[in-house]
């Protein structure tokens, strides 16, 4: 471990751990506050791609940051063996951990919340030619007040000179079609997949699935998107036209993420209105 980092920070308890290292709570005497230490065993990293995944996310982090809506890098220490990110402290319960505890979904009102803070994360990535790779409800947290934090940018990566990317990156039931199939594709893959993890807040299961991961990617190239009545009996008619914008096959007809931001379920926060 780096000697600055003793001397700047005190490493309390392990709250998380990943492939490449762990995740603990640190607190700095300096500015009498706690933060998330985020220590890489550099040792771990078997290949190329992880390693430049690794640089990337220090990077893309640090040009983010600050927004209100993406946990903030403050910190990063670097020897041979190791990289250590000291990010802002979030609450350790994420979305998923609140879908999981909601018996069946979140009601609209605090799904328009989340999705629209979610959303203004999403655009100041965009603008910035950054694209997440990997949204998910494991990935949003809360902090302290309760405000939405994208989290995890480990699978990040900038938008070649055509902007476009390629690589089969992300999460089996949030990746969007033209990610599955191995085409080139933009930031829009990220609202396919927000508009997924809107799906799953409203109704509880995700929109496509399967026995593994081969009937998954089936399910979403396939892209049949449904709305079960029992599911979606008292969800509104805009809800479901802000998702059939958001969870749509055809790139050139998707929403942007600015472009969901100013569709009245958001804008109006959930309220039941009725869309001809």
């Amino acid at each position: 471990m780096c000697d600055t980092l003793k001397n700047n920070y005190h490493i309390c308890e392990e709250i998380g751990r990943g492939r490449f290292g762990t995740i603990s709570r640190c607190f700095s005497p300096v500015k009498n506050e706690f933060f998330a230490c985020k220590i890489i065993d550099k040792n771990l990293l078997t290949d190329t791609t992880d390693r430049e995944c690794l640089q990337n996310e220090a990077k893309i982090m640090t040009i983010l940051s600050p927004h209100p809506n993406i946990v903030q890098i403050h910190d990063i220490y670097e020897t041979d063996d190791s990289l250590t990110m000291v990010m802002e402290l979030c609450e350790q319960y994420t979305l998923y951990d609140r879908i999981i505890n909601s018996n069946g979904g979140l009601c609209e009102g605090e799904s328009a919340s989340i999705m629209k803070q979610l959303l203004n994360a999403i655009a100041h990535c965009h603008r910035f030619n950054i694209v997440h790779r990997d949204i998910k409800p494991d990935n949003i947290l809360f902090d302290s007040r309760n405000r939405v934090k994208l989290a995890d940018f480990g699978s990040a990566d900038w938008l070649g000179e055509v902007g476009t990317i390629s690589g089969v990156v992300g999460t089996p039931y949030y990746v969007a079609p033209e990610v599955v199939m191995g085409r080139e594709y933009n930031e829009k893959s990220d609202v396919w997949s927000a508009g997924v993890v809107l799906y799953v807040m409203l109704a509880g299961i995700p929109p496509f699935y399967g026995e593994t991961v081969e009937e998954i990617f089936e399910a979403v190239i396939r892209g049949n998107l449904r709305f079960p009545p029992k599911l979606f009996r008292t969800v509104s008619s805009s809800a479901k036209d802000l998702l059939r914008k958001m969870i749509c096959r055809d790139v050139s007809r998707r929403f942007s993420a600015e472009q969901a931001l100013r569709h009245p379920w958001i804008v109006n926060g959930g309220e039941t209105i009725s869309v001809d």
